[in-house]
């Protein structure tokens, strides 16, 4: 499978598994697994088609381990907006965690601090790279470190998805750290 083919796969599974299921015809089940045929029966009939080889593949080399595949199910491991409960038991985060972002949100992550917008949860990475590759998707990175240890003494819950990623409702600006400006 060619890495344009990997990456239309993967595009398709975030889009039906994260966020329109029903566009397609699918219903996720509470934690937000579907059964990989009628995902793959789904995607035919809707004019995608792809194999279960594909579908393992994609699972398989996703960098950001987006998908999960248990038995003859597969979900996708965070980052939806339609509603489903994952069932993550809460974590104790690290003290520090990071949320990478670009310059031009940075106003309103001041005032308002980071909010889930069309998410369930803010998502933050462990390290400071990770940060870095997540907010260079949509221009020139800005990595903002998060008090998480405070966060957490504060009564803020913390959990932390299978791909790594740690989820939480908000971050109140208070709990941020922001670059010093260039």
């Amino acid at each position: 499978m060619d890495d344009r083919r990997t990456v239309r796969v993967s595009r398709y599974l975030s889009k039906h598994l994260r966020h329109q299921p029903e566009r397609i015809g699918l219903t996720l089940d509470e934690g937000g697994w579907v059964e990989i045929d009628t995902l793959i029966a789904a995607g035919a009939a809707h004019g995608f088609r792809f194999t279960r080889e594909e579908l393992d593949h994609v699972v398989a080399t996703n960098d950001k381990r987006r998908f999960a595949v248990e038995g003859t199910r597969v979900r996708a491991n965070q980052g939806h907006s339609v509603d489903v409960d994952l069932g993550l038991p809460a974590a104790t985060p690290p003290p520090y965690l990071y949320h990478g972002t670009v310059a031009r949100h940075l106003e309103a992550i001041r005032a308002e601090g980071l909010r889930p917008m069309n998410r369930h949860d803010v998502h933050l990475s462990a390290d400071r790279e990770t940060a870095t590759r997540v907010g260079a998707r949509r221009g020139r990175p800005v990595v903002l470190s998060v008090d998480a240890a405070a966060m957490h003494h504060d009564g803020h819950v913390f959990h932390i998805s299978a791909n790594g990623v740690w989820l939480t409702k908000s971050v109140p600006a208070r709990h941020l750290r922001f670059p010093a400006p260039h």
